[in-house]
């Protein structure tokens, strides 16, 4: 099944011609600059499509991308899922957080290549970026995939969250036993959790999980931790402190 076919069947996504030829010239330079940096592990041709570009579009699932929007995608990588999306999403406003310069060196690339206008690149950790009056509170719709476990990724992503806003987190088969282990940082952080959503792609054994959480407090200010704190004391774990 072609791309645009089973964005359709899958998500009732409509591709334009544009939008076609776009999704190709990003496979191609992902797929020329991936022999020179590291930049992704999926290297055939078909696999980008499902495990990269369908697995981005499937967060339509949860999410309603409307004109306007401030959208954020943290730890991005090569881009994902937040290129894909500010493809798709033309009239939303995408930015790709990625403390690796060399890879948003690549997306900045990729952006020209493509013709996209509707994306940032913000150069920085979490940790310190969510800090910073612009960033802070500033997003409707916060994202990451395979970035840390839940009770961590939750105080990267909901800093960054405008009250009533979104954080939505891209896992695999520990997705119900994480947020098991985030009801702590949930609590603090001032999020809610939604129900989760499974999406099986095609080619794929195993379905991958969307887990979305409504801010619906104020985040307080001492969050995020200093970087690598959250990494080694996740709120609700033994030693970890306010």
């Amino acid at each position: 099944m072609q791309l645009a076919e089973a964005a359709h069947a899958l998500f009732d996504l409509t591709l334009t011609d544009a939008q076609i030829q776009q999704f190709a010239l990003y496979k191609r330079e992902l797929l020329d600059w991936n022999e020179r940096i590291n930049l992704t592990a999926i290297t055939d041709p078909v696999a980008v499509d499902v495990r990269h570009f369908l697995d981005a579009m499937s967060l339509v699932r949860v999410i309603g991308f409307e004109a306007g929007d401030r959208v954020l995608d943290v730890g991005t990588g090569a881009g994902l899922p937040g290129l894909p999306l500010a493809i798709l999403f033309p009239q939303a406003r995408f930015t790709l957080l990625e403390a690796t310069k060399k890879k948003l060196t690549f997306i900045e690339h990729v952006l020209g290549v493509l013709g996209v206008n509707n994306v940032t690149l913000r150069h920085a950790r979490a940790e310190d970026a969510a800090h910073l009056p612009s960033e802070r509170a500033a997003y409707d719709v916060v994202m990451a995939r395979a970035v840390a476990r839940l009770p961590i990724l939750l105080e990267y992503l909901l800093p960054f969250v405008k009250m009533g806003g979104f954080a939505v987190a891209m896992k695999g088969k520990t997705a119900q036993e994480e947020l098991h282990d985030a009801r702590s940082a949930l609590y603090v952080l001032g999020g809610e959790a939604k129900p989760i959503v499974a999406v099986q792609l095609p080619t794929l054994e195993e379905p991958h999980y969307l887990l979305t959480f409504e801010k619906v407090r104020t985040t307080p200010k001492t969050f995020p931790r200093k970087a690598g704190v959250p990494n080694k004391k996740p709120i609700g774990s033994s030693g970890w402190n306010m």
